[in-house]
């Protein structure tokens, strides 16, 4: 645990100075809940403020479109799903124009300034 923790960390420190830095949850940690964010959901931390110490601000749970609103800024944001199911940053209010893409336990911090949408589904 500590190690995962250590690793996390480290990628964490690192995605604050990028913008598409993705982050791979090891897979002890694939089965459960990881910095507040429940196993099977999409989590959205407050901006700047990475894992924002195990809270996440917005919690989904269920596949489909997820509209955002005044999401600026940088955000972690952390596919704790299983199963294959991936989650996707749009721009379009309908779920298109994807911009950016989660595998599962992937994490990173994205600008949701010009993303409208998240969409979840079981596969691509």
């Amino acid at each position: 645990m500590r190690k995962i923790t250590k690793v996390l960390s480290g990628a964490v420190a690192a995605v604050g100075a990028l913008t598409a830095l993705a982050v791979t949850a090891p897979a002890a940690q694939a089965a459960g809940t990881y910095q507040g964010c429940p196993y099977g959901a999409v989590c959205v931390y407050p901006q700047n403020t990475d894992w924002n110490n195990g809270h996440p601000s917005q919690i989904l749970w269920s596949y489909g479109v997820h509209k955002l609103s005044n999401q600026y800024g940088q955000h972690m944001v952390f596919n704790n799903q299983y199963g294959g199911a991936k989650a996707k940053l749009c721009k379009g209010w309908d779920g298109s124009n994807c911009v950016w893409y989660y595998d599962m336990y992937t994490a990173n911090n994205y600008d949701l300034g010009p993303i409208n949408t998240i969409v979840i589904s079981p596969t691509w």
